[in-house]
């Protein structure tokens, strides 16, 4: 008997949400079952992860129960009913602090939810608990004070990625079939990348931002907006949790999110797509495992039918330019607020310190910088600190050409999609984040533009595949290098952008994507077991 408690443990933990949800509506599993096997995974595996960091697991146990009775009741039954899910840190769940990994803030709880934690109960889901990031969010890698640092289930001596790195992680081991993140240079597809799951960043705008608590960090930077979204094994099960999230009224909501019909992936065909793809973004070199990547991503989909060529990629120093200029504005102090006496943790020390530049300080240190060899960390110090509003309105005058140049591009070229690296390396060694900004440009440059972007599961750095890298005094480069050694094995994501509103488009060349690489030699072993 405990033998086949723990095949079905086993199996339901493999199944993706969209599969949980159909099996326990036909009745082939309970809501219980499938809570019970995921909490058990949860605690068998999270002790060396740390990646569940909040548990639930109580409540949790006793929202299956009443799911299983209502069903019995012969109730409705939502599209997520009884579906076990997790929840990042930064976002308000019921009876639960949120401290953005900051020491002042432990004991934060909060008594009300958001609209999209609401949908996710509404559609049936069941939260298991909420999951790691970094410190005040401002990193690639899941660390901090509070909960300490979680491991990448591929190599612990690798971040999981961030900021939601947690999210990546246990989703990556079958504790949970689906999360709740949020993505504002890439915290949603960056980890999805490191840990071999999908993730899906819609377009700016299309959810709303009302779960984050506005009293940790304000929300007045609307320059470059985050951005919620799904993590999971499959790109079904991110189709799935974006309709949930995205259905839409015609009411105003408070933070006027526009009323834009959500629209089903499936009815996309991917024949009739024109698809552009690049492998460098001319600012910062990818390795080459993820080069191989996209290039054989655009070879399977002109094997469907689909009309694929290269693509001008967006200029990623300008990109970078504008992140920082809109995120430095203000000099940092609401990260500063958020903090109080506590130190910001290394991997997010040297962006601080930017953030707050003295004019002074940055009219010289980037010309030493320079000097040194530093051309890379020149450039960001050229770009942070805080400015007048007369600039930052020239910084969203940036943004909106930048924006508009995007457009031409793909309208000149005809292009409905386009493929690229998510970012520039594999996962990266934990602390080496602090010196490879310009690795982040990848995905960050869509962050900028607010198209929808997501990343799919594709392969692994194989064997002799680490660094091509040219030699350089750069520290960038030097920490990419070092990096790209003893990287073998590790996953490898591709990113893929669709026109502002189309997700149907990015989902649905997502979805042709993971049905190839699936079949291919190298894909990430699913780490369920």
């Amino acid at each position: 008997m405990l033998s086949d408690m723990r095949e079905t443990a086993v199996t339901l933990t493999h199944l993706s949400a969209t599969e949980l949800a159909a099996g326990i509506r036909e009745g082939r599993f309970s809501a219980e079952e499938v809570v019970e096997a995921h909490i058990r995974r949860i605690e068998a595996v999270n002790g060396d992860l740390n990646a569940v960091v909040i548990p639930l697991f109580e409540q949790a146990r006793q929202q299956a129960q009443a799911a299983d009775e209502a069903q019995r009741r012969g109730e409705p039954m939502g599209p997520l009913h009884g579906v076990p899910v997790t929840i990042k840190e930064q976002y308000r769940v019921a009876g639960t602090q949120t401290t953005l990994g900051a020491t002042n803030k432990i004991g934060n709880v909060y008594h009300d939810e958001g609209p999209l934690v609401t949908k996710l109960r509404q559609a049936g889901a069941i939260i298991l608990g909420k999951t790691n990031i970094i410190q005040t969010l401002a990193g690639l890698e899941c660390d901090n004070r509070v909960y300490g640092r979680s491991q990448n289930p591929y190599n612990h001596a690798r971040t999981p990625g961030g900021s939601s790195g947690g999210e990546a992680a246990i989703i990556a081991v079958g504790g949970s079939p689906l999360g709740m993140a949020g993505d504002y240079a890439g915290s949603i597809r960056i980890p999805a990348h490191f840990c071999g799951v999908q993730g899906f960043k819609p377009t700016s705008g299309r959810l709303s931002n009302a779960d984050f608590p506005p009293d940790l960090l304000s929300g007045g930077q609307e320059t470059v907006i985050p951005q919620p979204g799904p993590i999971a094994r499959t790109v079904a099960d991110l189709q799935l949790a974006m309709a949930v999230f995205a259905e839409t009224s015609l009411a105003t909501t408070p933070d006027m999110v526009p009323p834009v019909p959500w629209r089903d992936p499936e009815k996309v065909d991917v024949a009739g797509l024109r698809i552009g793809y690049y492998t460098d973004n001319g600012y910062f070199p990818a390795s080459p495992a993820l080069r191989r990547a996209v290039r054989e991503a655009a070879e399977s989909l002109q094997v469907l039918g689909a009309s694929v060529a290269p693509f001008a990629p967006p200029d990623a120093a300008e990109a970078a330019r504008i992140f920082l200029g809109a995120s430095s504005a203000g000099g940092g102090k609401d990260y500063h607020r958020l903090l109080g006496d506590e130190k910001p943790i290394p991997q997010v020390a040297g962006l601080f310190q930017g953030f707050s530049i003295p004019p002074l300080v940055k009219l010289l240190l980037p010309k030493v910088m320079r000097a040194r060899g530093q051309g890379y960390l020149a450039y960001l110090m050229d770009c942070m600190g805080p400015v007048s509003a007369e600039k930052y309105w020239g910084i969203v005058e940036a943004r909106a050409a930048y924006r508009a140049q995007f457009i031409w591009s793909l309208e000149e070229g005809g292009f409905d999609a386009i493929l690229c690296p998510p970012y520039a390396l594999p996962a990266v060694t934990h602390g080496s984040s602090a010196h490879l900004f310009p690795a982040m440009t990848y995905g960050l440059v869509y962050n900028v533009l607010g198209a929808p972007a997501g990343v799919v599961a594709a392969t692994t750095v194989q064997p002799g595949e680490g660094s091509d890298r040219e030699v350089s005094r750069d520290l960038a480069d030097i920490t990419a290098r070092e990096v790209e050694q003893g990287s073998a094995g590790l996953p490898v994501g591709v990113q893929v952008v669709a026109r502002h509103w189309r997700e149907d488009m990015a989902l649905a060349v997502m979805a042709a994507l993971e049905a190839h690489f699936r079949e291919q030699p190298g894909y990430p072993a699913l780490l369920v077991d």
